[in-house]
């Protein structure tokens, strides 16, 4: 039986260590991508995404994160240094750069997924016991209507209210003429570009998180996890309950602390141009079918 406290990115003392012995730092680093892109590849595989697709996702990956490697380095000199980087040929690479991914930046979350995430965690909208209340379609606030107003004055209340009752997520009732939340989690079975979209999201910043602290640029992002096993499905049933638990205290505390940051910094006329996603997630799978298990994981005295 393990149970441990892991923390999944290496120090930077680590990685300097391990620098000095090549062929093993290579043999790991091996290990670590086989284990992120098997996942992708399944991904890929399920969704019907040959090869050929990901496999130019990848090179024009490469070609970006050898540019944002070198960002001095002159024009003309621009396509040896990235095909010296990524071992793609100068022909590939001159390629790459003249037709890159128009890949958007990072956008805000749409408005039924703000309306949403306020519903379940402003104080305002929840009972005493922290149950969302039921809110009338109309009027000041708490209402439906003063909900969707403080999140954009761009999209009608109706027409907001129409995109949550089409994701599964909230429902009018004529009874009562009250709004009803259905869920507390956004999973929006019905809608696979938005599971997708949060796929994309969620696990790139996770990884950036871990990618930034093992290549140790001076900032450190929050980046555990607990692993235990020898584990029973009916204990397994309580674990979920219990991370279940877990999120909802986090997003009740989180969420209108990070509101009220945001007010802060409207008022005090502060540039407004960081980002932070905070999130918990559990995997489960029987021990059977763990591939590339972690090595031994030895705590660390600080």
């Amino acid at each position: 039986m393990e149970l441990r406290d892991a923390r999944e990115s290496a120090d930077t003392a680590d990685v300097v260590a391990l620098a000095g012995h090549l062929p093993i730092a290579q043999d790991a680093l091996r290990r670590a991508c086989r284990a992120v892109l098997r996942p992708v590849a399944r991904l890929a595989v399920g969704r019907g995404l040959p090869l050929g697709d990901v496999a130019e996702i990848l090179k024009q990956s490469f070609v970006e994160a050898a540019r944002a490697a070198h960002p001095g380095v002159p024009a003309h000199r621009a396509v040896s240094r990235i095909s010296a980087a990524t071992g793609l040929n100068r022909r590939e690479v001159t390629r790459l750069m003249q037709s890159p991914d128009a890949e958007a930046a990072p956008t805000r979350p749409a408005p039924a997924t703000q309306a949403f995430t306020r519903w379940l965690s402003d104080p305002r909208l929840r009972s005493t016991d922290g149950i969302p209340l039921a809110l009338p379609a109309q009027g000041p606030a708490p209402s439906f209507e003063s909900l969707a107003h403080s999140i954009t004055r761009d999209v009608h209340p109706r027409t907001l209210l129409e995109e949550l009752s089409r994701l599964g997520l909230a429902r009018i009732d004529p009874a009562d003429g009250c709004v009803h939340l259905l869920r507390t989690a956004f999973v929006p079975r019905a809608d696979r570009d938005r599971m997708l979209g949060f796929l994309g999201a969620n696990v790139g910043d996770h990884l950036s998180a871990a990618v930034e602290n093992v290549l140790g640029d001076g900032r450190r992002h929050l980046e555990q996890a607990l692993f235990a096993d020898e584990l029973s499905e009916a204990s397994l049933a309580e674990v979920r309950a219990l991370v279940g638990a877990e999120w909802e205290r986090l997003l009740h505390t989180l969420a209108p602390a990070l509101q009220a940051l945001i007010d802060a910094d409207k008022s005090a006329d502060r540039a407004a141009d960081q980002r932070v996603r905070i999130g918990l997630f559990a995997y489960t799978e029987g021990m059977d079918a763990q591939v590339d298990a972690p090595a031994p994981f030895v705590q660390k005295e600080d």
